[in-house]
C-alpha cells in the first residue's frame, strides 16, 4: 500500500533541514554554467567597412574611411562570462594599416556599430594609434603605449575588483575601474585600410599569463583577509565549539590537550558569544552513537537509541528512523549480502514508497541492487563514508534537540563555525548583487584549495 504522506511534526522537519533534502541528501555543489565567447559576430558589427574571415576570428578593414563614423567593429558571439574571477581575450595586429585606428575593448549589447569602442557611453576601447583609453564621450585620457603591426594587445575584467585591464606583448599596461553592471561584448575595432587583427579567445595560448594574474589577485584577497583582527585564540574556541557540536569527544580532548598551554582566558569565550553549555550536553552518548553509525554498525545505533533517547525512534515511519534503516540496507550491499538486503528493504524501506521528501534517496538506495559495481555507479555517493557521516551528523542533531534547557531547536542545527560560514556566504552573495550579480560565487571547497591554480 503506498503511503502518500509529508514527513510528519518538528522532529522530521530538524532533519531534513540540517540535512538540506530536498532531492537529495548528499551535498552536491553545482556551478553555473554559461556560454563563453568562441568566436566574432558578423551580424551585430558595423556591415561594409570590415570583412569577417571564415573562421571568424579575423577581421579586415577593406574600405576607405571617409568619415569619424566609418569604422569596422565587431563584437563577440556572446558576452563575456561573469560568474568567474577574470575574463580575458588577446588580439594579434598582423597589419595595422595605413592609420593604426585598431582598437580593444568591451561594448554593450546596444552599442552602436558604427562607433569604436570607448566614443559611447558604457564602452571602453585600448585604442592603437594614440595609447589612450576611452570610455565614453569625450576624449582619450592617458593609459599606455600604442601597438602596431605584430604587436599582442589583450583586454579583461576583473570581477573581483570590478576592474577591466589591458596588456601588450604579455605585460600588464593598466587598470579602471569598471562601473557598467551589464553584459559586456568583447569587441574589437580596425578604422584605416588594410587593418587586419586576429582575435584569440582562448582557443590558443594566451601570450599574457592571464592564470599567474589570477594567482595574484586573489593573493592581494587573502591578504586583505589576512589585515583584519580578530580577538585573541577566537578561532580555537571556534574549532573546539564544532568538535563539541558533533560529538568528537576524543578528538576534543587531544585537542584540549595540545592546546592546554595557550588557551584564553574563560571571559574572552563569553566575551564573543560562545556558550559551551548546550553543546556538552549528551557529548558521551552523542560520540558513542557516531562511532557506531561511522563504522556501519547500524543495529547497535538503534539499539542505543531505543535505550536512550527512546522517543526518537517511537516513531519507525520518521525521519530520523528512515535514514537508519536506508544505511543498514546500504551496508548490507556493501558487503554483498543482497539478499538480505531486498528482505529488509521490503520489510522497513517499503513504509516510505511514496512520503514525499524522501523518495530521492529511498530511489537511489534501491538503485545499489541494479549494478554489478554499485561502489562505481552513479549511486555509489551512498557507499562512501561522507553517506554515514549524514547520517551520524542527522541522528548528532536529533540528540541535541532533546536538551530540555533548549530554548530553540533551530539552535542544534549548526555549530558556531557552520553559522560564521553561512554568515559568510550570505555576505558574499550581498555584494555580489551590489556588483550586478557578477563575480565568483561564494563555494568552501574551492577556498579551501585556493593554492591551486583556478579555472577561467
Amino acid at each position: 500500500m503506498v503511503n502518500n504522506q509529508e514527513p510528519k511534526g518538528d522532529s522530521d522537519c530538524l532533519v531534513l533541514s540540517h540535512l538540506g533534502m530536498g532531492q537529495r541528501t548528499e551535498e552536491i555543489e553545482m556551478e553555473d554554467e554559461e556560454e563563453i565567447p568562441t568566436h566574432l559576430n558578423p551580424i551585430n558589427s558595423s556591415g561594409g567597412f570590415h570583412v569577417v574571415s571564415t573562421d571568424k576570428l579575423s577581421v579586415q578593414y577593406t574600405s576607405n574611411q571617409l568619415h569619424g563614423h566609418d569604422v569596422g567593429v565587431v563584437q563577440a558571439n556572446c558576452p563575456a562570462p561573469v560568474r568567474k574571477l577574470v575574463y580575458y581575450f588577446e588580439i594579434f595586429v598582423k597589419n595595422a594599416g595605413q592609420k593604426g585606428q585598431i582598437a580593444i575593448g568591451f561594448t554593450t549589447e546596444h552599442f552602436k556599430m558604427r562607433r569604436q569602442p570607448g566614443w559611447e557611453a558604457n564602452s571602453y576601447g585600448y585604442h592603437g594609434d594614440d595609447g589612450l583609453l576611452y570610455r565614453g564621450p569625450g576624449k582619450g585620457e592617458s593609459f599606455g603605449p600604442t601597438f602596431t603591426s605584430g604587436d599582442t594587445v589583450g583586454g579583461g575584467i576583473n570581477y573581483g575588483s570590478q576592474e577591466f585591464f589591458f596588456t601588450k606583448n604579455g605585460k600588464l599596461v593598466g587598470r579602471v575601474y569598471k562601473d557598467v553592471k551589464g553584459p559586456l561584448f568583447p569587441t574589437i575595432a580596425v578604422h584605416s585600410q588594410n587593418e587586419e587583427v586576429n582575435v584569440n579567445f582562448g582557443q590558443q595560448p594566451f601570450v599574457f599569463d592571464v592564470e599567474v594574474f589570477v594567482l595574484e589577485e586573489r593573493r592581494k584577497q587573502q591578504m586583505i583577509i589576512d589585515k583584519i583582527s580578530l580577538p585573541l585564540n577566537v578561532s580555537h574556541w571556534i574549532v573546539r565549539s564544532y568538535l563539541l557540536h558533533y560529538g568528537y569527544q576524543d578528538t576534543l580532548n587531544s585537542f584540549d590537550t595540545a592546546s592546554k598551554n595557550t588557551l584564553p582566558p574563560i571571559p574572552l569565550v563569553q566575551e564573543n558569544g560562545f556558550n559551551e553549555q548546550g553543546e556538552l550536553y549528551a557529548l558521551s552518548h552523542r560520540k558513542i552513537l557516531r562511532q557506531l553509525i561511522r563504522s556501519g554498525d547500524i543495529d547497535s545505533a538503534f539499539a542505543k537509541l531505543r535505550e536512550w533517547y527512546h522517543k526518537l525512534v517511537k516513531d519507525d515511519t520518521s525521519t530520523i528512523c528512515f535514514l537508519l534503516h536506508c544505511q543498514k540496507f546500504i551496508e548490507l550491499v556493501r558487503v554483498d549480502h543482497l539478499e538480505a538486503a531486498v528482505k529488509y528493504a521490503r520489510v522497513e524501506l517499503a513504509k516510505f514508497f511514496g512520503v514525499m521528501n524522501l523518495t530521492c534517496l529511498l530511489q537511489d538506495c534501491i538503485a545499489l541492487l541494479a549494478y554489478e559495481e554499485p561502489q562505481k555507479s552513479p549511486v555509489g555517493y551512498l557507499l562512501e563514508m561522507a553517506q554515514r557521516e549524514v547520517v551520524a551528523d542527522a541522528v548528532n542533531t536529533m540528540v541535541l534537540s532533546t536538551n530540555p534547557h533548549l530554548n530553540d531547536s533551530q539552535n542544534c542545527l549548526h555549530s558556531y563555525l557552520e553559522k560564521l560560514l553561512r554568515q559568510l556566504t550570505a555576505c558574499c552573495l550581498e555584494r555580489r548583487a551590489l556588483n550586478g550579480d557578477q563575480g565568483e560565487a561564494f563555494h568552501l571547497h574551492k577556498v579551501l584549495h585556493s593554492d591551486k591554480p583556478g579555472r577561467l
